[in-house]
This record gives C-alpha cells, structure tokens and sequence, in this order.
C-alpha cells in the first residue's frame, strides 16, 4: 500500500501484473472483435452496390440477425459461467469461436452468381445467423476472460486502456473495405473484392482470435470449480433455465452494475442517435450543399478523431489510475460535452477549418467510456461474487453488451425519425429551410452533451471506489481461504 492521502490508493503487486505481451494477446481479441463487427455491417453495401439488392431488403438483413445475437449473447454468458473443463470456462469457446467465426464469415461472401433477390436475400439472412452464433461464441467468454485476468483495482484498467487501443485499430482500417472492393485493377467488379476481403478478414480473425486462448489463463478458474462442487447435484435442462433467469434477474438487479449500463446507454447512444447530423450539419450548413467539400472535411475530422483517441486512450488509462476510474469518468465526458458544445461555434460556413476544432475533444467521450467500463464492471463482478457466491463474468458482461447492442440499434433507428423531424428534404440540396438547418444544429451539439451530462449523475453515485474494491477484494480473499495466483 502506498500513502493515504484525500482516498486510499494502493500500488499493484507484482503479483497482480499482467505482462505487456499477454496484455497484447488479450487486445488481439478486441481487435478481432471489432473488425468482424465493422465488416459484417460495412460490407453489406455490396448486396446493393454488387448485386442490386433493394436497399430495404439489404437493411433487413442486416437486422435480422442482431435479433438472434441479442438473444443469444446472454446465453452464451451464462454457458461460459458455469463451463467446466481441464482447459477452463473461456479458453475452449475462444478458441473454437474465433476459428468458426472466421470460416463463417469467409464463405458468407463467396456468393454463388445468376440467383434472384430472393435468393440472395435468404442466403445472407441465414448465412448472417450462422456468423453470430459463431461471433458469439468467441466474443461472449473473450470479454468475460478480460474481467477476470487480474483482481487489481488499477491493473485492469491498464488491461483495458492496451485492448481499446489494438481494438480502435480495426475501426482505421475498417473505412477502406468498400475503396478495397472497388479498386478494378484487382477486382471485375465488387463481389468479386468483397470474397476475396472476406477471405482475408476471415483467416486474420481466426489467427489473432485463438491467441487469449492459447496465451492466456483463467485466474479465477479454481474458484468457479468450488462453486460447481458445492452446487453440484442440482443439474438438468429445467434448473439450467431457472438457473439462467435467476442469473439475468441478479445480474440487472446490481445497482452498481445499472448505473454503469445506464452511463453507457447515455454516452454512446447519445452519440449515435446524431452520428449522422453531423455530416449534414457540414454539408448542409457549412458548405451550403456541396456534398464533395462536405465529404472531404467530415472526412478530415474522421481521421483526427481517430488518431485523437488513441491518445485518448494512454491518458484516460493513466488518469483512470491516478484519480480513480469513476472521476476518470467524469474528466472524460465532462472534455466530450466541451467539444459537442464548441460545435454550435466552430462549425462556421465561414471558417471551415474550425470544424476540426471540436473533433479532439469529443474523442474523450467514446475513447474514455470504453476504456474504463470494462475496468469497473470488473470491480462489480467481485462484489457480486461476495453476494451470489459465484464468479459471473459472462452474465455481467453479455448482458452489457447487449444493452449497447439494443440500445445503438434503437438510436440508428430513432436518428432517421428525428431527421425527419427537422424538415430536411433531400431535394432541397443546399436551400433547406432555416428552421431546419437550426433544428439540426440544435440535435448535433445538445442531445449528446444532454445525455452525457446525465451519465456524469447516473455515475455520481456509483459505489465501487479504489478503496472499496481493495476492502471487496480482502474479503473474497479471506473466504476462499488464499490469495489469487500471479498473473504471469
């Protein structure tokens, strides 16, 4: 322990590290992670683009699967929870996860040619449901192995900032799948790019999936081995499914664990219900229609915000360990709502370079919020564990992730209505009415800043400080009887 000072801060034992290379190992899988959910939406423009699909029929297939991935990710979960075998409760699905994604994903765009609509339309529906089971099965246990590979406060935070970091990768490379598809000097036409795409995309994910798997070790195995034992004898498919409502019902019950679900409804949701105002705040307002100049500079905001939040990334993770994870928090969303406000000045038709102005400062709100969510929800898996006597970092981690899940689907659907709502008219061009041109200003720089405000109060009162977490720690400690091994 180091000095006391205003908070308890303790330092990491050696004990409690987890080497650079693993932490490398472990951010392979949010890379891969990242990079099958980028290209299985991105790439879809093809069915429209390629094969003449009806753009209505392409938007039905891409939602039809999220409904069984949102029903299957808690599942997935709870199966991983309460897995027990000589290689552990993760390890084993990542494994056969990634591989299967990867094959999955490869053969989906290996399109037979000549077919229908209908044909087409089927195929990807059900070829589309097939990838997320298999996405499923190495996304769930990969996030729940994460929470799991240290019990130090800090440690885990530095675990997520490296993850975040390798995973934001995949979103840089991510913006040329479709620049890929199209190059003619390769490709007779874009099927063509987007099988061979796929096939790469598909054996990347399966090389750098399987690497937690085979580099990593589950730190609290032996614990969720003793809890089997001691609930052993209550087996079968009707107490599996008891068992299972009776882990979502926990799991939503943890108040510590809503307040980080709520914060994170607001952050990112608040972000993507107006991801779209603001190219056509630039392009409608800014530029007056021009639609190339405004695509030239949302692009140029794109790639400063990109590059802007990997630096985000090192100094919230620093933060996070100086001042603790939840006024790290505060620090991240309070710089976004500076940078969504400074939008109602810098974006001037007058000045256009300043619409790079904001772009740094709102890399904070994403940047910061995935960086340390993972670190806190780690910290609620111990307290739970002191109260359900059982490690469940599937469950916690499913049932987050389908909160963002439902919650970005509800705020993609809900940013075509209120863009409706402004008035624009796309025949308009750049002569839309001054009502609406203000009313899509008003959505792009206040509805995030207002919702993120309110996470900074739904956070306010968020439980699990540093100290907090070493005094849940002592006391998981002390009931099993012994210390937790090293982390390697």
């Amino acid at each position: 322990m180091s000095g006391k000072g205003a908070a308890e801060h303790f330092t990491t034992a050696p004990r409690d590290r987890i080497s650079f290379p693993r932490k490398l190992a472990y951010g392979a899988g949010a890379f891969v992670n990242n990079l099958l959910a980028a290209a299985i939406g991105g790439m879809l423009i093809v069915l429209n683009l390629g094969l003449g699909m009806n753009p209505a029929l392409v938007g039905l297939v891409a939602a039809l699967p999220r409904l069984l991935d949102a029903l299957i990710d808690p599942v997935m979960g709870y199966v991983s929870d309460h897995t027990r075998s000589r290689w552990g409760r993760r390890r084993p699905y990542i494994f056969v996860g990634a591989i299967a994604s990867g094959i999955v994903f490869a053969l989906l765009w290996q399109v037979p040619r000549g077919h229908s609509e209908n044909f087409y339309f089927w195929f990807f529906v059900v070829g589309s449901n097939l990838f997320y089971v298999a996405y499923t099965i190495f996304a769930a246990p990969w996030v729940a192995l994460g929470y799991e590979l240290t019990p130090d406060y800090h440690e885990r935070t530095r675990l997520m900032g490296v993850q975040n970091f390798l995973g934001q990768i995949a979103y840089i490379v991510s913006p040329w799948f479709l620049w890929f598809m199209t190059y003619k000097t390769w490709f007779k036409d874009q099927v063509e790019g987007a099988s061979a795409l796929a096939i790469g995309i598909g054996v990347l994910a399966a090389c750098l999936g399987v690497l937690p798997a085979i580099f990593l070790r589950e730190r609290f195995q032996h614990v969720a081995e003793k809890e089997g034992e001691e609930q052993a004898g209550k087996g079968g498919v009707g107490e599996s499914i008891m068992g299972f409502l009776r882990g979502m019902k926990s799991t939503i019950s943890s108040g510590p664990f809503l307040k980080l679900c709520a914060a994170t409804f607001l952050v990112f949701n608040g972000f993507m219900l107006i991801s779209s105002f603001q190219f056509y705040v630039i392009i409608y307002y800014v530029f007056r229609g021009d639609q190339a100049r405004g695509a030239e500079y949302a692009g140029y905001a794109g790639t400063l915000g990109a590059i802007s939040t990997f630096a985000v990334i090192f100094f919230i993770t620093w933060l996070g360990t100086k001042i603790g994870k939840r006024r790290a928090f505060f620090v991240s969303t309070g710089i976004s709502m500076l940078g969504y406000g400074m939008k109602w000045f810098a974006y001037d038709p007058n000045h256009p370079l300043l619409i790079l102005l904001p772009t740094p400062f709102l890399a904070f709100g994403l940047g910061g919020l995935f960086t340390l969510m993972g670190s806190m929800i780690a910290d609620v898996v111990d307290v739970d564990e002191i109260q359900s006597h059982q490690r469940r970092e599937g469950m916690f981690g499913a049932v987050f992730w389908w909160v963002v899940k439902m919650g970005m689907a509800a705020a993609l659907a809900g940013g075509g209505f209120l863009l409706n709502m402004t008035g624009f008219d796309v025949d308009l061009g750049g002569n839309q009415a001054e009502r609406t041109i203000t009313l899509m200003r008003l959505c792009d720089a206040f509805i995030p800043m207002i919702t993120s405000g309110l996470a900074i109060w739904a956070i306010a009162t968020y439980p699990i400080t540093e100290e907090a977490a070493h005094e849940v720690r002592a006391t998981l400690e002390a009931r099993r009887g012994t210390g937790t091994p090293a982390a390697g």
